[in-house]
């Protein structure tokens, strides 16, 4: 009667048994090592993709603190009129700091010649991001501390050479006269717009009052600047676009120069592909430890079910013990790449010489989402694969491999590490080309490896000595290998495409930022001073340029229909602007290098029946137009309208004159044109600017080298960006590939064992396993180094914009590192056998 059927507290108890087994089972494996290559490969998996994404997160928050200097600010708006209201109540929030500008035309006089220029006015703290870089009378170059003193200005350097001013001269503007007290060599917001070829003056802006020039009527633009922490700028930005009135606009860095932007877009879009990398060499590492991890317990989980241990239980212990194992691993993981990313960012900060920001929490989320996913993808299936295998199956350690939930196990943990692959690309074509690249690989490799092993079969009876016997291993153990070579062909393949990429990103901005970039724009030559213009530059000995003919035109229909720039309203703002803007219309029969036709037919030298033109590609997709639409400008009271013919990629960091607008010869005879052209003048030729306004006073001159110093400032500082972020992914997924390598060394070191126990001499056994490893590092190395120069082909023109060339040197490169690290991670991780007696490998594998 005491006998009473089981009650629901038995029950829990169960529930909280399992748990408890699974902690002293993983007790016990940690007391005896067999965790501690999972452990290893995990925490360095780990350690790979949050450190490599603390130091991505830094090193972005970093470029866009240092690309804000480029507008004085983190954020700027502007108008036709003083901002006032919700905008300049969000400026004083918490957490921002405000100043604002005043900027107009106006005749500056400096003696008895008297030209039209751009004035500045100032206020105090202007620029919030970086800083003016001045010349004064000593001659000495150095940063601004402030504004211009009250009763002083500073005028641009190519302004001054225009006006023939020096320091200390007298400048008449408007009702006041000032001192001209320094020049100005670099200034904040240059490279937002340097197509301004009036001489700038800038003055304090309490001094605009006394000079007038503030009446009824004056078109001034007004500019409100805000800089602070990222969670206030997101907040005033959030504000102020959704209180924008007529005439006024939100500026950030996305309205930078093209050659700013794509600077920058590249670099995070690396920094993307390196964090991508990182997690797939995790998943290599954590596959082929779990791997290890689960074969290993294969005879303990039979013990337990031939002494009445559930299948439930089984799994439950099992699994209990990954997820421990993996929350342990991880967060050994994240707190090692907290610590490392302080040094790293440490150095980083004194490189760039600028103060990088403490990184975000997200990285370390990614760092778990990582461990935990692969670990349970790869691992778990082993273990749910036990429900449905007999005990005497069990103790013969034979797996049916056609148990469904592990399989659905496998599919969901693959899926997840797909959508984090997605997650960490930051862009659709590189999440898709990646993962794409990664099955396309893995099917290639799987197959190669089974045609290696049906050959080896073939071939090794005519082998002798230790040859013969590595190669035979390679085929004795057909699934270890395949799986061997797929996971070290994939990790290759990862770290050779990120090195391809780096590579043809840095060539490209040392070609793109060349010390003989033009560095002067001449603008206004009328067409009787084409000649006469070309032969001033050549006899300065710079060579005969090319003038390129522009007339400015404004769009006024699109297929017939009229259009506003408010009609481009859904397409965003900048389209909205780019509609309002006068556009710059040119014609040419020949498209220079950095102009490359991607959609329709260019016209070349066959003189058109009817006008065409050929727009820069984003430009038409950012307005909607497409090949074939018809579309119609106003120039100078004139119609004319063209139908577009042909695309154009257009390479903006050549800084050559570019349009978007490119019109077939004879279009736009007839209609009012001038030419501009761009040379490359040395720095000892101090004169050259006086000299050409000299001889041609119409022209403007535009002297851009301050532009290029912004532009070569924040490539030097994206490319050491890139350099370590790339040397730290590639000493991590060695490690990282080291660890895969070693996971799967157990057999091997098992017969390794017994050669040594009847008599085989350590010579022997290393060349036995070295032909082994051989033949795997071949196959892996020179498979990864085709499909990483096949991706990287398709990443750096689809994704990067950049003109790409296989180069099959750098393929038998990856070949050769293919064997050099399946080699010494391989006898690295067999060492054992011959440093150890024979009993103990021995007795220490059956353990």
């Amino acid at each position: 009667m005491s006998a009473a059927p089981a009650s629901p507290a038995p029950k829990r108890a169960g529930l909280l048994q399992t748990p408890r087994l699974a902690w002293r089972q993983l007790r016990r494996d940690l007391v005896a090592g067999d965790v501690r290559i999972l452990i290893a490969a995990l925490v360095l998996a780990v350690l790979a993709v949050t450190a490599v994404g603390f130091v991505t997160d830094r090193a972005e928050r970093a470029l866009a603190i240092e690309a804000n200097r480029l507008l004085g600010g983190d954020a700027v708006v502007r108008a036709d009129e003083p901002i006032t209201g919700t905008i300049r109540a969000a400026a004083n929030a918490s957490g921002l700091q405000s100043t604002q500008t005043q900027e107009l035309q106006t005749m500056i006089r400096v003696g008895e010649r008297l030209q039209l220029g751009e004035l500045r006015a100032l206020g105090a703290g202007f620029p919030l991001r970086g800083s003016f870089r001045i010349a004064d009378a000593s001659g000495v170059e150095r940063d601004a501390g402030a504004v211009p003193a009250r009763g002083t200005i500073w005028m641009s350097r190519s302004g001054a050479d225009t006006l023939g001013a020096r320091l200390d001269d007298d400048i008449a503007i408007g009702d006041a006269r000032f001192r001209l007290a320094a020049l100005v060599v670099q200034e904040p917001d240059a490279a937002l717009d340097y197509f301004n070829v009036a001489p700038k003056v800038f003055l304090n802006l309490n001094d605009i009052a006394s000079t007038g020039l503030v009446q009824e009527g004056s078109r001034i633009r007004y500019r409100l600047v805000v800089a602070g922490n990222a969670t206030a700028v997101d907040r005033f930005n959030a504000t102020a676009r959704a209180a924008l009135g007529r005439g006024q606009r939100l500026e950030t860095i996305a309205d930078a120069r093209p050659e700013i932007r794509s600077a920058l877009d590249r670099a995070g879009r690396f920094l993307g592909l390196a964090a991508l990398v990182s997690v797939v060499l995790a998943a290599v590492a954590v596959a082929m430890a779990a791997r290890r991890h689960s074969a290993r317990h294969l005879s303990g989980t039979a013990v337990m079910r031939c002494l009445g241990a559930t299948q439930s239980t089984l799994v439950g212990i099992q699994v209990g013990e990954l997820l421990m194992l993996g929350l342990i691993a991880s967060t050994v993981g994240v707190l090692l790449a907290f610590a490392l990313q302080w040094l790293v960012g440490g150095w980083l900060a004194q490189a760039l010489q600028l103060s990088i920001p403490p990184a975000g929490w997200l990285p370390a989320l990614q760092g778990y989402g990582v461990g935990l996913i692969v670990l349970m993808a790869f691992g778990a299936p082993p273990v749910l694969a036990l429900r449905r295998v007999p005990a005497l199956r069990v103790l013969r350690r034979d797996l049916d491999p056609t148990e469904p939930s592990a399989w659905l196990v496998a599919i969901v943990g693959l899926a997840g590490l797909a959508g984090l692959l997605w997650w960490k690309a930051g862009s659709a074509t590189l999440g898709l080309a990646m993962l794409i690249g990664i099955v396309a690989t893995l099917a290639v490799l799987a197959v190669l490896a089974w045609l290696m092993i049906f050959v080896v079969r073939r071939v090794r009876s005519r082998l002798r000595g230790s040859l013969r016997y590595g190669l035979a291993n390679v085929s004795r153990r057909a699934g270890a290998s395949i799986a061997q070579v797929s996971a070290l062909g994939l990790g290759l393949m990862a770290l050779l495409l990120l090195t391809f990429v780096r590579t043809d990103l840095l060539d490209r901005w040392q070609v793109a930022l060349a010390d003989d970039a033009p560095n002067r724009f001449i603008i206004n030559v009328q067409d009787d001073q084409v000649d006469a213009v070309r032969a001033f530059i050549a006899q300065q000995g710079l060579g005969a340029p090319t003038l390129y003919p522009m007339i400015r035109g404004r769009l006024v229909s699109h297929n017939g229909k009229a259009v506003t720039g408010a009609d481009y309203a859904e397409q965003g703002e900048r389209a909205q602007r780019l509609a309002e803007r006068e556009f710059n219309l040119s014609v040419t029969d020949q498209l220079r290098d950095d102009n490359r036709v991607t959609a329709g037919r260019f016209w070349g030298n066959i003189r058109t029946v009817r006008p065409e033109v050929s727009v820069e590609e984003d430009f038409a997709e950012r307005l909607g137009w497409k090949l074939g639409d018809r579309i119609a400008f106003d120039i100078a009271g004139q119609p004319f309208s063209a139908t577009i013919t042909s695309l154009r990629s257009v390479d903006w960091e050549s800084f050559r004159p570019n349009f978007f607008v490119i019109a077939s010869p004879g279009s736009l005879e007839g209609f009012p044109a001038s030419h501009i052209t761009a040379v490359s003048v040395p720095p000892q030729r101090t004169r050259f600017t006086a000299q050409l306004v000299e001889q041609f006073p119409n022209l403007s001159v535009i002297d851009v080298d301050a532009v290029l110093k912004q532009v070569r400032s924040t490539a030097d500082q994206v490319s050491t960006v890139v350099e370590v972020v790339f040397y730290f992914s590639l000493a991590a997924g060695l490690l990282v590939l080291m660890a895969a390598v070693s996971a799967s060394q157990d057999e091997r070191l098992l017969e390794g064992g017994v050669m040594r126990a009847i008599g085989g001499s350590r010579r022997q056994l290393r060349l036995a396993q070295a032909s082994e490893f051989a033949a795997i590092g071949l196959l892996s190395g020179l498979t990864a180094a085709i499909a990483a120069s096949v991706l990287a082909g398709v990443i750096a023109t689809r994704v990067f914009d950049l003109p790409w060339q296989a180069d099959w040197r750098l393929a038998a490169f990856g070949a050769a590192v293919g064997v050099v690290a399946a080699l010494f991670a391989g006898l690295f991780a067999t060492r054992r056998v011959l440093d150890a007696p024979p009993s103990v490998t021995l007795r220490e594998l059956q353990e």
